[in-house]
């Protein structure tokens, strides 16, 4: 694996504390959160739809 500069290693502490911040603060207000999860959009909660997420690729974009 490659080693990161600190400065990169900080900004991608920073980042994955924002996203476990923001994934806590909407499973407190119950609402469903869109995560990347074996290869496909997965849709998590428990106001999550029932339906899988259709009409995206493998990077989350619409397909055509």
């Amino acid at each position: 694996m490659t080693q990161l500069t600190p400065d990169t290693q900080a900004m991608l502490d920073c980042l994955r504390d924002a996203v476990s911040e923001t994934l806590d603060r909407k499973r407190r207000l119950g609402q469903y959160a869109v995560i990347w999860q074996d290869g496909k959009p997965t849709l998590v909660g428990d106001d999550a739809p029932n339906q899988p997420v259709d009409g995206l690729d493998e990077q989350g974009r619409e397909s055509t």
